[in-house]
């Protein structure tokens, strides 16, 4: 009986060093590890870009003859424009600070009857070119701005013989609008610009008595742009 009961405590003291080195020997479960996030950069405006635009304006000219104070008073002028536009901004945190250019063909136009008769006097405006800053702010893609700067165009005057001079005159322009970066490099925008590109003067030979036109415009424009 002795011998049996060393020799089942010799079993257990065996079995029980054994354990350790058995359940080393058992597969570890895998370290699990969650994959890194790819990194994907902050969205900006940074860059050069070009576009295209087109819209539609109306206004207001006046002719008045020189020296007489005689004056047809403002008559309406309208019509669409269409054109190009450049432009580069620069980002800091998210203020987005910038200048833009563009040309536009212009189709705007109004005639005054009523001190003229008919067929009237006709002002016309051919072309239209601004060159303004813009600041803006973003909220990531989109981005309210407002702009000023330099507006220059032709005012075209047509008497009611059918006389005309063309005059190409400089003045200024301001406005603001939205733009939003809806895909990739791509973003659309619609503004809004105020122009009062000054005062013609109509020569005696083309007008019979020296004239002075005045031509301001409000435009609403849409435009695509590409970021380079």
């Amino acid at each position: 009986m002795k011998r049996f009961t060393l020799t089942v405590g010799a079993a257990l003291l065996a079995a029980a060093m054994a354990s350790p080195s058995f359940a080393a020997d058992l597969a570890r479960p895998p370290f699990y590890k969650a994959p890194i996030a790819p990194y994907i950069a902050p969205f900006s405006w940074s860059g050069f870009y070009i576009g295209l635009n087109g819209g539609y304006g109306w206004g207001t000219s006046d002719w008045t003859l020189q020296g007489f104070g005689l004056s047809t008073g403002d008559f309406d002028v309208n019509g669409g424009v269409a054109g190009a536009t450049l432009g580069y901004n620069l980002q800091t945190g998210n203020w987005v600070w910038g200048i833009e250019a563009d040309v536009d063909a212009s189709w705007i136009k109004g005639t005054d009857t009523a001190s003229c008769g008919t067929p009237g006097c006709e002002t016309r405006n051919d072309w239209l070119v601004t060159g303004r800053a813009r600041i803006g702010y973003s909220w990531n893609r989109f981005m309210p701005f407002l702009t000023g700067g330099v507006a220059a165009g032709d005012i075209k005057m047509t008497t009611p013989v059918s006389s005309s001079d063309t005059q190409t005159q400089v003045g200024w322009t301001a406005g603001g609008g939205v733009e939003w970066a809806f895909t990739g490099a791509w973003s659309a925008k619609i503004d809004y610009l105020y122009a009062d590109l000054g005062t013609a003067s109509c020569d005696a030979q083309f007008c019979g008595v020296p004239t002075d036109v005045s031509l301001k415009l409000n435009l609403v424009r849409a435009g695509i742009n590409y970021r380079f």
